[in-house]
């Protein structure tokens, strides 16, 4: 039994990264989900210990009435916790491989589905680890789609959103930003070739703002826009290390940071100037991250490698 939760009323500042305890011989993806908050210098405060969760918790993001939302995607469960850092009811919005969450302006929400296919490509002698989930009655893990739903629960529309898959075959939708035009969606499969549009008036894909070259080594692993506007993605060259891109509106590289080591997947916006929250996979570390320096000014470390899958800010 997982121990009882300590989370703590939302403070403006307060960071949150989601970090199951992955505590089951069986599966190096499953254990106790836990959300860790921490204030604003990453000191940590509470855990909120996610009953009912199966896997890895993540896709942290916050709405704008300030409520916490994040995911399994292996369980099909929606997390989303008050201001006053209690557990909300769950909403079962489908059984579907959600991971992420984007808040329109009218209140709706668009739920991106992280798995897709039935395929798992490994390396060789690096098997997977984990049991994928399949959609009820079919032979599929997902199908990649963006889904327009009411808080309640209610689904207004499936777009069939074109995905690659990654590196490993079955990663779908994993990350989007939804522009201001209210129309777009900016998406992308982690550990993909591109970042991808959408235009969700006229239901159809549109040109790419990123496409790497096969022989580039690039490989697409998160987007996200900082609060002053800025559009932040993660690229990770596994030759050249991990780097935070801050683009154009049109795709171009208009400063690009070097991050410290491999891992990083994980980035959230900051309510602090000039800063980004980025998380570290691998190591399990969660940074502020200038863009002013380039430089991490703040860290903590979770305790827990390979499980860190989302990184929050609340802003008040």
């Amino acid at each position: 039994m997982a121990p009882a939760s300590t989370l703590q009323p939302f403070a403006p500042g307060d960071i949150f990264a989601g970090a199951t305890l992955l505590n089951r011989a069986d599966d190096d993806h499953a254990g106790d989900g836990r959300i860790i908050q921490y204030d604003r210098d990453l000191k940590e405060k509470g855990v909120l210990w996610t009953e009912g969760t199966t896997h890895l918790v993540g896709g942290l993001a916050f709405a704008p009435d300030g409520t916490l939302w994040a995911f399994d995607s292996n369980s099909f469960t929606v997390i989303r916790v008050s201001p006053q850092g209690r557990r909300l009811p769950t909403v079962k919005f489908a059984d579907r491989a959600f991971s992420n969450v984007t808040f329109a302006k009218d209140g709706t929400v668009y739920l991106g589905e992280h798995l897709v296919g039935n395929t798992v490509r490994t390396r060789p002698g690096h098997p997977l680890g984990t049991t994928l989930p399949r959609v009820p009655g079919t032979d599929v893990f997902g199908y990649g789609h963006l889904y327009q739903f009411t808080t309640d629960g209610r689904l207004l529309k499936e777009f069939a959103t074109p995905v690659h898959g990654g590196m490993p075959a079955f990663l779908g939708l994993t990350g989007s930003v939804l522009q201001a035009d209210g129309r777009t969606m900016l998406y992308l499969s982690e550990l993909s070739d591109s970042v991808r549009v959408y235009d969700l008036v006229d239901d159809r894909p549109l040109p790419n703002l990123v496409t790497y070259a096969p022989d580039s080594g690039n490989m697409a692993m998160s987007i996200v826009r900082a609060r002053d506007g800025r559009l932040l993605h993660v690229r990770a060259n596994f030759k050249a290390g991990f780097f935070l891109d801050h683009l154009s509106e049109t795709g171009e590289v208009l400063r690009s940071y070097p991050l410290p080591g491999p891992g990083w997947a994980a980035i959230g916006p900051s309510v602090e100037p000039d800063t980004i929250l980025c998380g570290n996979f691998f190591t399990g570390t969660v940074a502020k991250f200038s863009l002013a320096s380039g430089t991490i000014t703040a860290k903590a470390e979770t305790g827990v490698q390979r499980s860190l899958a989302g990184v929050a800010q609340f802003p008040g």
